[in-house]
Parts: C-alpha cells; sequence; structure tokens
C-alpha cells in the first residue's frame, strides 16, 4: 500500500529547559503570539520541517522562539494523544535540558510575545497538553538525580556545597539534612575543592567543582532521597 493511503498526522518537536533561579528550579516558557492558545504560556517548539530530523527542529524552535541556542538536547518523550491539539493529529516528540542560570538568557523571537523562566511548582495556565509534559520531564529529572550527577548541570563552574545542595532541595520539593546531605555528596567523589572561597556574610563558603573524571553514573547511584 502507497503512503497516501494512510492518515498523515503531523509531527511537532517541544523543548523544556531546566534552570535553577533564586534557589527555586525554573522552566522556559514562551508567551504564544498565534492561535491556537494565543496569548497563553507554552513549552517552546513547533512543527518538523519534511527535510529535517526531529533534533534539527527542535534547535530550531528552541533558537527561533526564544533565542536560545547550543544547549545539549536530550529526548524526553513521544505525546500523541488524539485530541491534544485542537488543529488536527498532531504527535509532539518532547526534548528537554539542564543549564545553569548565567548561561541562557531567553529573548522571545518571531514566534512569540514573550519568553522568561517560570518556577515549575507556580506555573500559569499551559497551552495543549504542556502541563502534562513538563510534569513528566520533572519526574524523569528526579529520576535522574537518584542515579546520575545530573544536578550538577544546573550548577556554575564552581559552587559551594549549600548552593548544590539548594539545587537538589529544588528538584526534590523537599528539605534535605545538612550534614547528611554533605557527608554523601563528599563521598560520592564526584567533586573536588578548588581552593578558593566565596566571601560574603557569614564564614567564607569553600568552593568546589565537579571532577572531570569521576565517574558520576557509578559514584552518584541512589544518593537521594
Amino acid at each position: 500500500m502507497a503512503l497516501s493511503d494512510y492518515p498523515q498526522p503531523s509531527v511537532t518537536a517541544d523543548v523544556i529547559i531546566f534552570t535553577m533561579h533564586e534557589q527555586d528550579l525554573h522552566a522556559l516558557l514562551i508567551q504564544r503570539k498565534r492561535p491556537p492558545f494565543e496569548g497563553m504560556w507554552a513549552i517552546p517548539g513547533g512543527f518538523v520541517d519534511i527535510d529535517e530530523s526531529l533534533e534539527e527542529a527542535a534547535e530550531r524552535e528552541l533558537e527561533e522562539e526564544t533565542g536560545v541556542r547550543d544547549v545539549y538536547l536530550e529526548q524526553l518523550y513521544t505525546f500523541g494523544e488524539v485530541n491534544r491539539d485542537p488543529r488536527g493529529r498532531v504527535i509532539t516528540v518532547a526534548y528537554f535540558a539542564l543549564v545553569p542560570a548565567d548561561v541562557v538568557e531567553p529573548q522571545a523571537g518571531d514566534d512569540a510575545t514573550d519568553a522568561r523562566w517560570w518556577p515549575v511548582y507556580d506555573l500559569p495556565p499551559l497551552a495543549f497538553d504542556h502541563h502534562d509534559i513538563l510534569g513528566y520531564a520533572l519526574q524523569r529529572l528526579r529520576y535522574k538525580l537518584e542515579y546520575t550527577a545530573v544536578g550538577f548541570e544546573l550548577m556554575p563552574e564552581a559552587f559551594s556545597l549549600s548552593e548544590l545542595q539548594a539545587v537538589y532541595e529544588g528538584i526534590l520539593a523537599e528539605e534535605l539534612d545538612k550534614r547528611n546531605f554533605r557527608r554523601k555528596i563528599l563521598n560520592a567523589d564526584v567533586i573536588e575543592e578548588t581552593g578558593e572561597y566565596r566571601t560574603g556574610e557569614g564564614r567564607p563558603a569553600k568552593l568546589y567543582r565537579f571532577r572531570d573524571d569521576a565517574v558520576a553514573e557509578i559514584n552518584a547511584r541512589r544518593l537521594f532521597p
């Protein structure tokens, strides 16, 4: 049978980007400029062109709508509920990325009215099924936190243990015991001292960095919660 004998659903690529801002986990959202859901907030994304790969489409749409480029994207999941898009049968392949807050400065592109960070635990109403997609991405992030050093991807090059703990607490949405956290993270042997300190109020904070030669997938396994 020919392809024309079958229905032709459309395919989109959506991109969830997480960062930490003021000790809270944030997601990058755009405000839609056009129908459907004009004026509502949504995950950056759009339709896949016939001559590009899924990842190429995700990278292109992300740059067009937010100005963000050159971030590592990991494929998350495929969402294909029949009525997820009022325009017709649309299947979306979602990607996600983790970036330090100082790496990305979102700016609304041609297809968006606005683009900015939103705290994941205080989101506005979202277009399409994007609330479910973000929830799935957050669940995956928490799962990865249990067996990888994924939290370091949200950190600057040098960080204090308190700053690192804030990242884990922001993802898990729960408070961790300070002494227990420090013991586990230091015993995991995935960080090393930089020899520098951050000064400010109170005692100077010792700074650490992620070890390039650490086997994070093994050493950080099942650290938290």
